[in-house]
């Protein structure tokens, strides 16, 4: 099916369908009423999408333009505990709706069959909402309690979103629902160090599936059969051969893992700020920092099961550097979708916002897909704008209930977005894109 097709139909099921069910079956909607469960989720949808601070005035212009007359207090009266479990249920329909977009031309990327990025990101919530989310804890006396964990895993070919799931932020990132999706064969995926477990690289080597990952400093291995320190090894292999390592080791002491090991010294000034860097986040912490970290600082070091002939030690470390992709996704939806503030001190109202937030992100998520993910010069922050300025009209078609008028009124952001959201090359500091290509046959 062709994408906005796709986009009418989730845009339909989750906003209409499924929120009229779910509003029923939670309890939100005891007996019919002038805001339907439908009606309550495309208000707080549309509104935050079209503007992420609205307030609860804007929300219920919003409201008008969809057809519904209600004042800011009938409004604010239906945050209540119903309203959340409704609204988390909503936002489960929507992750459950997979959209993706045709491959991005970039033929680095294309060597696997699909090339997966994944990382979470923390909301800090009020302490009274810890009943639901438990919080990490910590030494400030107020919002430690509580916090949620959102997970996301997002295929660089297609822009293929798998979640946001979410979890409490005392929770491992590991033990996250991505845990339980598997990579298809010939799949590639690159994690953060919350991620690195030797127990799930060979799970993936049973699957026939690739990774490449950062390794941590204090990892043990072995070396034509001698035990090693990574340190050890990287210090030993710099004064014998030089700056660069590409070989074959066994990581870990006890699992002795199969992993092509990749290193390169980086600059001095380099180092420096990496040295500053984590000395200044252990003070916050009221940590100390090993000397190993610190000399650890002075490497650039990596995993993975991929062979020479299939990827280049120079092209590992560019696909390594695609991981910060999702961060800026994480980026977008904080600081251009503000899913983690609130003009609110009511709690079940700030985690009915979180979860309306996140329904918007995904379905601003499917609207990108759709105009711009092909290109490998997007800009994303130039096409969340553009987005918000046809809000309005998406709303007043959605509330025509004439879905050949959505399809009209989404191509139209479709062309816009293909035109005007574009990032210019930077020489001194190439785009991760300039470097994808650089390396691409």
């Amino acid at each position: 099916m062709e994408i906005l097709s796709q986009i009418v139909e989730g845009m339909q099921d989750v906003l209409t369908d499924a929120s009229d069910t779910i509003g029923v079956q939670t309890g939100f909607i005891k007996r019919e009423r002038k805001l339907s469960g439908s009606g309550f989720v495309q208000t707080l949808v549309f509104g935050w999408l079209s503007n992420p601070e609205s307030t609860l005035e804007e929300l219920c212009q919003t409201a008008a333009t969809l057809g519904i007359d209600i004042s800011p207090q009938g409004l604010n009266k239906r945050f209540t505990p119903q309203a959340s479990d409704f609204l988390g249920k909503v936002l489960e329909s929507a992750v459950s709706t997979v959209i993706a977009s045709e491959p991005v031309a970039i033929p680095i990327l294309q060597r696997f069959n699909g090339t997966y990025i994944q990382d979470g990101s923390t909301i800090t919530l009020p302490d009274e909402l810890a009943a639901i989310w438990v919080g990490c804890g910590g030494s400030s006396p107020k919002n430690t309690s509580s916090s949620v964990k959102i997970q996301i895993r997002l295929d660089l070919n297609t822009g293929k979103l798998t979640g946001p799931y979410l979890q409490s932020g005392r929770e491992n990132d590991r033990s996250s629902q991505l845990k339980k999706i598997p990579l298809p064969p010939g799949a590639l995926r690159i994690a953060d160090l919350g991620f690195f477990a030797l127990g799930e690289f060979r799970e993936m080597n049973d699957n026939n599936v690739y990774w490449l990952t950062r390794i941590k400093s204090n990892s043990g291995l072995y070396y034509e059969g001698k035990r090693w320190s990574l340190l050890n090894l990287l210090e030993k292999h710099c004064k014998e051969v030089g700056d660069e390592l590409d070989i074959q080791v066994e990581l870990g002491l006890k699992e002795r893992l199969p992993c092509r090991l990749l290193a390169i010294r980086v600059s001095d000034d380099e180092a420096r700020l990496r040295r500053c860097k984590l000395i200044s986040e252990a003070k916050d912490k009221g940590q100390p920092v090993s000397e190993r970290v610190l000399k650890m600082a002075s490497w650039r070091v990596l995993g993975c099961n991929i062979s020479r002939d299939m990827l280049s030690f120079y092209e590992a470390f560019v696909l390594e550097h695609t991981r910060w992709q999702i961060e800026l996704i994480f980026k977008l939806w904080k600081s251009y979708g503000c899913i983690d503030e609130w003009r609110t001190q009511n709690p079940r109202r700030i985690i009915c916002e979180v979860y309306a937030k996140l329904v918007a992100m995904i379905i601003q998520h499917w609207i990108l897909l759709a105009g711009c993910w092909k290109y490998p010069d997007r800009s994303l922050f130039k096409a969340v704008k553009t987005i918000r300025k046809h809000m309005v009209n998406i709303a007043c078609s959605f509330a025509s209930g004439c879905l050949d008028r959505l399809y009209e009124a989404l191509k139209m952001i479709q062309h816009c977005l293909s035109i005007g959201c574009r990032i210019n090359k930077r020489k001194k500091k190439p785009h991760t894109y300039q470097l994808l290509l650089g390396v691409s046959p």
